[in-house]
């Protein structure tokens, strides 16, 4: 991974935090914590009603990135369009694995979190874990392929949606 200089970030920018999703950079501001003098990215995550202050220095070691380039959003809805790929593993550990792809901030993981847990109509019912783990995965990747594609988070839906569909079909 390379260094990340203070000026990789700018302000009015989207980026992605790993733990929360896709953000906008509202501005670069000067805090003293603890006595040390530290620059910090103020991003703002709208549909959460949240502000979170990264250190500038921190800020690529958390793996905080830029939005996904279009390409990768397209091999990531190819991916969606493969055959879903369940573990015989116990629910908790496959859980477990979810989150962490969840969480890793890969846009590629994120798909295979969504085609892996996405259900039909004529499929059995999911569990409440397995269908918040599924919209969580499905809410990350449509906020980001709707910052990429520069169109709202309705469309996204529909197109990560008819993509899903026609895998079925």
């Amino acid at each position: 991974m390379s260094k990340t200089r203070k000026s990789d970030f700018r302000p009015n920018e989207f980026v992605v935090y790993p733990a929360h999703g896709v953000g906008q950079i509202v501005s670069i501001e000067e805090r003293e914590i603890a006595g040390m003098q530290l620059e910090l990215f103020v991003i703002s995550f709208e549909k959460d009603k949240m502000t979170l202050r990264v250190p500038t220095e921190k800020a690529t070691a958390v793996g905080m990135r830029s939005l996904s380039t279009p390409d990768v959003v397209a091999k990531a809805l190819a991916t969606l369009k493969g055959k879903a790929r369940v573990k015989r593993a116990m629910w908790s550990r496959r859980a477990q694995e979810y989150e962490q792809k969840i969480n890793s901030g890969d846009l590629l993981a994120i798909a295979e979190v969504v085609r892996d847990l996405h259900r039909t109509d004529d499929q059995r019912e999911q569990s409440y874990s397995e269908r918040q783990l599924y919209e969580a995965a499905l809410e990350r990747l449509t906020r980001e392929v709707a910052a990429v594609s520069g169109i709202d988070e309705a469309g996204a839906a529909k197109q990560v949606d008819d993509v899903l569909v026609a895998r079925a079909a």
